[in-house]
């Protein structure tokens, strides 16, 4: 408690030493002071002295990758704290302005993406936890309830339950080993949770509110030709023309497929009376040497066992051994279910709900499609599998 209060008056100290040097400029730029001092950019100010620092303070005693993360997510926090001062001088731009306005906090995020990629790192839940996290930043995005994002609140919210699988295994790892570790995670998670989600709640609840009276921003100036597209944008909807006017192969066809809104049955064929298996009349007790070799060479059979996908003790639903099935659905889910793939090979499984995580078990070329918010995803042993969210404007991540 004391540390929180010496963190809001150090705060509030800041504050009061900015405006006496600006003193001389107040005239010229009243609009920015104004915004600086609105009672909502105090209290992201207040929120961030008390509940970042102890996060701060923990990562340094921890070091390495744990600070250098936790330095990327308070430049997250200061950037959004920019953009809320912007907001209140501009108006509500349209979707490809809104892009533009939040890149600087995109970008951010997206570094602490990039941590969690590449060689596993001693300390990857840390980095999973922070960067899954920093997702609640995006927040600042929401423009209504057709943008197709949770209402501030609710996004703040889901997006901490994405990073608390990992936060909880560095609160059971370090339980007995290194305390700092301990109070770091406990720290991450009060900053989201109340802290973050309390401010939302008592200044945004509905969104950011953009100035109504300020100038449009005039179109930027024409200019060479921009470098490529970063990859995996969180605040964009729509993937760049260049690569969209590309035709895709593989999985990537697959999956723009599935997203192109067409029934994901469609391609099924239907089966009548007479083809069921207890209506055919050429079945009899006995298996013929010619249907027994045709049934080991069946594409939809693993060596391993026969095929699943079935819903065990009414919790968990197993996918094993499917091969060459690219309209595997499951679709009558809740978030308390979680879903176990093993053995899969050049298949697509949707996931049409919340689940509470997936993990994916030694396969090859899976593709995994969630509609609905999932705490945690892991991959285990596998080569060429493909995932992709559909509740967030993330692009689909590729694990290799």
């Amino acid at each position: 408690m004391e540390e929180r209060l010496m963190a809001r008056l150090e705060s509030a100290v800041a504050r009061l030493e900015a405006l006496s040097l600006r003193g001389g400029s107040v005239a010229g730029s009243g609009g920015d002071d104004a915004s600086a001092t609105d009672p909502s950019i105090v209290a992201f100010e207040d929120f961030m002295g008390a509940y970042l620092g102890r996060v701060s303070s923990a990562g340094e005693k921890i070091g390495g990758q744990v600070l250098a993360v936790t330095k990327i997510l308070e430049q997250a926090l200061n950037m959004q704290k920019e953009l809320l001062i912007k907001i209140k001088q501009t108006q509500k731009p349209d979707l490809a302005g809104l892009a533009e306005f939040l890149k600087p906090l995109n970008e951010v995020i997206m570094k602490a993406n990039s941590m969690t990629e590449g060689r596993r790192s001693d300390f990857f839940n840390h980095l999973k936890a922070a960067a899954d996290s920093s997702t609640a930043l995006a927040w600042i995005a929401y423009t209504g309830k057709d943008c197709g994002m949770s209402m501030p609140i609710a996004h703040v919210e889901e997006s901490w339950q994405m990073a608390e699988f990992y936060n909880n295994k560095i609160l059971v790892e370090y339980k007995s080993k290194d305390p700092n570790h301990v109070e770091w995670a406990k720290a991450l998670k009060e900053l989201y949770l109340p802290g973050l989600r309390d401010y939302v709640k008592s200044h945004y609840p509905l969104g950011p509110v953009w100035s109504a009276t300020a100038k449009a921003k005039a179109a930027a100036p024409s200019a060479p030709a921009p470098p490529p597209p970063p990859p995996a944008s969180l605040f964009t909807s729509e993937s760049s023309s260049p690569s969209s006017s590309k035709p895709k192969v593989g999985m990537a066809a697959v999956f723009q497929e599935i997203s192109s809104g067409k029934p994901v049955t469609s391609g099924l064929r239907k089966v009548t009376d007479n083809m069921k298996t207890k209506n055919r009349a050429d079945r009899t007790g006995v298996v013929g040497a010619s249907e027994k070799e045709s049934r080991t060479s069946s594409p939809s059979f693993s060596k391993a066992g026969p095929p699943k996908l079935e819903l065990q003790m009414g919790r968990k639903w197993v996918v094993e051994n499917q091969i060459g099935r690219k309209n595997l659905v499951i679709d009558d889910c809740d978030a308390k279910q979680s879903v176990y793939i093993f053995g899969c090979k050049d298949s697509v499984l949707q996931v049409q709900g919340k689940v509470n995580n997936i993990t994916i078990d030694k396969c090859t070329k899976m593709g995994v499609v969630f509609t609905d918010v999932v705490a945690a995803c892991e991959i285990v042993n596998c080569s060429g599998v493909e995932v992709q969210c559909q509740w967030t404007t993330r692009e689909a991540v590729n694990y290799i």
